[in-house]
C-alpha cells in the first residue's frame, strides 16, 4: 500500500488499508416485494452514513426466501424487477455497494441471484450454483443452478450486465478491496464457489443467504464461515434471514456474521425481533500480507491457474467515504496486549498450551542429550521466575528430583533486597538446590583488569560497568554447568530479543537452551499469574510468584544514588519503553510487517482511551495506562531503532528455544531472518512523515 501524504487524514480506517463492510438483515414480508424493498432502501441510506463500502443482504430478500411455488407466479417476478430498478436508481446517490437477493428469469429458467448494485447501476448479477433438494429443502422444484447458465451476461430492466458464478468485482481507488460472491448452500458445499474468487484475488467473500435454524445449525455454519475465511484468507461476509419468513414449516435465527481470517469480528444478534445491520472495518492490507507469506496459498492459485485464469474481473469506481468531523473511529476491537488474550476461557487455552510446549521443549532436549541437572541463575525478576518453574515441572514430567536444579541467584553491586529476597523465597518454595554466589569480587578483578575506573573507586556506572555483571553471571552458570554435568537454561524472553535489551555473547544472552525465547514480556507477567490462578504449585510458591509480579521490572545493575537497596534503583521500561505498548509494536511489527504508520494509529485506537475494551486479568485500575499519540511515536521510534538497526546481531545467533506462539519467534532459523547490518532509515522515515506529532481534538 503505498504510503500516505501529509494531508491525509491520519484517523480514518480508509487511510491504513481497511475498508468497512457489513450485514443486514431486514424485516420481510412473504411475496410483498414493495415492503421489502422498502426496509432494503432505509439500510441501505443507514450504511452509506456511516461509510459503509460493501452490505450484504439475505437470499432472495427482494421477494422473502420461503415463497415455495409462488417463485412461478409472473406478478411476484415483475414486481421483483420492479424493485430491483427503486434500489439502483436510490443508489446513484449512497456510497456503498450493495449485494440484493432476488429470484430472476433468464433463459427461460428461474435463478436464485445476487444483484450487484453500485451508483446507481448493476455491476453484475451472480446465480446460486448449488441448489439444495435434501431434508427440508426443495429448490430444484423452483430454481435451476447457475451452472446450466448459457449466457455469461443478461438482460436486467434494460441494460446487459455480467451474468455467471465467475465474477469478481473490483474496486478502483481503494486498493485491494475486490470481491466475489456465491449464495447459501454455495458455502455448504465441498468447494464453495468464492475459492476461486479467492485465489484470483478477492479479499472479501460474501454469501447471501437465508439460512433456517434447526438445533445445532448455528454452530455448524458458524464454523463453515470460519474455515472458509481462514483457508481463503480473505474477509467472509455472511447474510441470513431474520424476522417475517414464513414458519409454515421452518424457523429463522437472522445471525449473520462477519469474519476476517477465521475470527469474527461482527455478528448480529439471533432471534432478534428488530432490523439488523452490523459492520467491521476489515483489515484488506494484512490479508494480502497473509496471502504473501503464504507459500500454500499461491501454490494453490498456481494448481488451479485455469479455473483463476477464467475469472471475469468487474472493474468500478469507488470513493473513499468521506471522513465526518471528529473523524471516524475504527470499527473493531483492537487487543491492547495480542499476545494475550481478554476473554477467560481463550486466555487459559493460551496460558496451558504455552507453559506445556516450553515444559515439553525443555524434557525432549534434556532427554535427547542424557543430561538429568540444570543449572539456571534466579534473579527474583519475571523471566528466571518463569523458567524456573517451567523447569521444575520439566523435572516433575521427567520422574527427575527438583534437587538436580542447581538455582543461583547471584547478587552484584546494584540487587536489591526484594529481589534478593525473592529469589531465595522462590528457589526454597520449590525444593531446588538453592544457591548464592556474590559476584562483586569477580567483577572487581575484571575491572582491575581492564582498568575500569570503578577498581579505583570512582562511580562510573557505564555500559562497561552494567556489562561486566551480566557478564560474569554467565560465565559463572556455563562453568558450573561443566562442573556439574548440567544444561544452562536461559532465562530471557522476546521482548528482550526485539529490543536488543541483552548482554551479547557471555551474557545474558547465551545459554544451552532458551525456554522463554520466544515468550513476550506481557505473556510471561500472565503465565505467571495463570500459575497462580490454576494452583499449578503450592500454596507457598504461589505466594512468591505474586510478590515477584508486584515488583519493578529493572535489570539491577546500577545501584541507587544514596538509596537503601531495598527495592530496585533502575527501570527498564524507562530507558526502552513501557513492555505492554512495546509488544504491542513488536506483534504488528513482525507478525504482518504493518508500516509504522499504520502501527501507531492501531497502537492510539486501542491504547488511547482507557474505558475502551477490556483488560486481561491482573491489570488492577490504577496500572491501566493511557498513551496518546505524541507518546506513541516517540516509543515506537525507539522500537524502531532498536529492533532495525541495533540489535539483529544478537537474534543471528540466539541458542535453541521452542517457538511457542502463532506471533512468531526471533530465531533466525525460524520465523526471522534479517542482515544484521540493516538501517532503520525507511520505517523511521515513514513513521516521522505520516504520524502527525500533535494528537488531534477529536
Amino acid at each position: 500500500m503505498p504510503a500516505m501524504s501529509v494531508s491525509q487524514d491520519f484517523y480514518s480506517p480508509y487511510s491504513h488499508g481497511f475498508a468497512r463492510v457489513g450485514v443486514a438483515v431486514p424485516h420481510v414480508r412473504v411475496s410483498d416485494v414493495p415492503f421489502n424493498t422498502e426496509r432494503t432502501r432505509e439500510l441501505m441510506k443507514q450504511a452509506s452514513s456511516h461509510g459503509l463500502s460493501l452490505v450484504t443482504f439475505p437470499e432472495l430478500g427482494l421477494s422473502a426466501y420461503s415463497n415455495d411455488d409462488l417463485f412461478h407466479q409472473n406478478a411476484l417476478l415483475s414486481a421483483v424487477r420492479d424493485g430491483i430498478d427503486r434500489l439502483v436508481a436510490d443508489s446513484a446517490s449512497l456510497s456503498p455497494v450493495f449485494l440484493v437477493g432476488a429470484p430472476l428469469q433468464f433463459e427461460q429458467k428461474l435463478f436464485n441471484c445476487a444483484v450487484v448494485i453500485h451508483r446507481g447501476r448493476v455491476l453484475g448479477v451472480v446465480p446460486k450454483l448449488y441448489i439444495p433438494n435434501y431434508r427440508e429443502f426443495y429448490e430444484k422444484r423452483q430454481f435451476t443452478s447457475g451452472a446450466a447458465a448459457r449466457c455469461s451476461e443478461v438482460e436486467l430492466n434494460g441494460a446487459r450486465v455480467p451474468f455467471g458464478t465467475d465474477l469478481v468485482f473490483e474496486a478502483e481507488g481503494l486498493q485491494d478491496f475486490s470481491f466475489g460472491v456465491e449464495i447459501c448452500e454455495d458455502l455448504w458445499a465441498p468447494i464453495p464457489p468464492t475459492t476461486y474468487a479467492a485465489l484470483a484475488g478477492a479479499t472479501v467473500l460474501a454469501n447471501l443467504s437465508a439460512s433456517n435454524i434447526t438445533i445445532g445449525k448455528a454452530d455448524f455454519r458458524d464454523t463453515l464461515a470460519q474455515s472458509h475465511s481462514g483457508r481463503c484468507v480473505a474477509a467472509y461476509l455472511y447474510a441470513a434471514a431474520g424476522q417475517g419468513e414464513s414458519s409454515t414449516d421452518l424457523a429463522w435465527d437472522g445471525h449473520a456474521l462477519v469474519y476476517e481470517n477465521a475470527r469474527v469480528v461482527a455478528q448480529t444478534e439471533r432471534f432478534s425481533e428488530d432490523e439488523q445491520l452490523v459492520w467491521s472495518d476489515i483489515d484488506l492490507e494484512m490479508l494480502v500480507q497473509e496471502r504473501m507469506r503464504l507459500t500454500s496459498f499461491n501454490d494453490a492459485v498456481a494448481t488451479h491457474r485455469e479455473r483463476v485464469e477464467a475469472v471475469r474481473r468487474i472493474a468500478f469506481d469507488v470513493e473513499r467515504p468521506e471522513t465526518p468531523e471528529g473523524g471516524w473511529s475504527l470499527h473493531r476491537a483492537i487487543p491492547r496486549f495480542p499476545y494475550v488474550p481478554t476473554e477467560p476461557a481463550r486466555r487459559h487455552e493460551r496460558c496451558f498450551e504455552s507453559y506445556n510446549i516450553q515444559v515439553h521443549a525443555l524434557a525432549k532436549r534434556l532427554r535427547s542429550t542424557g543430561i538429568d541437572r540444570a543449572v539456571i541463575g534466579i534473579s527474583g525478576g519475571l523471566d528466571s521466575t518463569h523458567a524456573l518453574i517451567v523447569t521444575a515441572r520439566t523435572f516433575d514430567l521427567l520422574g527427575l528430583p527438583r534437587a538436580n536444579i542447581h538455582a543461583y541467584t547471584m547478587p552484584g553491586f546494584a540487587t536489591s533486597s526484594t529481589t534478593r529476597e525473592n529469589a531465595h523465597a522462590l528457589m526454597e518454595a520449590l525444593g531446588v538446590t538453592a544457591n548464592e554466589i556474590d559476584i562483586r569480587p569477580s567483577c572487581m578483578q575484571m575491572f582491575r583488569d581492564i582498568g575500569h575506573p570503578f577498581a579505583e573507586g570512582r562511580e562510573v556506572y557505564d555500559v562497561t560497568f552494567e556489562n561486566v555483571q551480566a557478564g560474569e553471571r554467565t560465565s559463572h552458570l556455563f562453568r558450573l554447568a561443566n562442573h556439574l554435568g548440567g544444561l544452562v537454561v536461559g532465562t530471557g524472553d522476546l521482548s528482550e530479543l526485539a529490543l536488543g535489551w541483552a548482554t551479547y555473547g557471555v551474557g545474558d544472552h547465551m545459554s544451552h537452551y532458551n525456554v522463554n525465547a520466544s515468550v513476550p514480556k506481557t505473556l510471561i507477567q500472565h503465565l505467571i499469574r495463570w500459575v497462580i490462578d490454576s494452583s499449578q504449585f503450592d500454596a507457598r510458591t504461589s505466594e512468591v510468584l505474586a510478590a515477584i509480579l508486584s515488583t519493578e521490572i529493572s535489570p539491577e545493575l546500577v545501584p541507587s544514588a544514596g538509596g537503601d537497596g531495598d527495592a530496585p534503583a533502575q527501570s527498564t521500561e524507562a530507558t526502552i519503553g513501557p513492555y505492554e505498548l512495546q509488544d504491542f509494536h513488536l506483534y504488528y511489527i513482525t507478525r504482518y510487517g504493518f508500516r509504522p504508520s499504520k502501527v501507531a494509529y492501531l497502537a492510539y485506537e486501542a491504547w488511547s482511551d482507557a474505558a475502551r475494551g477490556t483488560w486481561p486479568m491482573g491489570i488492577a485500575e490504577d496500572q491501566r495506562h493511557v498513551y496518546r499519540l505524541p507518546e506513541i511515536k516517540s516509543w515506537l521510534a525507539v522500537f524502531l531503532r532498536r529492533f532495525f538497526q541495533f540489535s539483529q546481531f544478537k537474534r543471528s545467533c540466539v541458542p535453541n528455544a521452542p517457538k511457542v506462539g502463532s506471533g512468531g519467534s526471533l530465531s533466525p532459523r525460524g520465523d526471522w531472518r534479517a542482515p544484521s547490518d540493516g538501517e532503520a532509515t525507511v520505517w523511521l522515515d515513514e513513521l516521522q512523515r505520516n504520524v502527525p506529532d500533535e494528537e488531534s481534538q477529536q
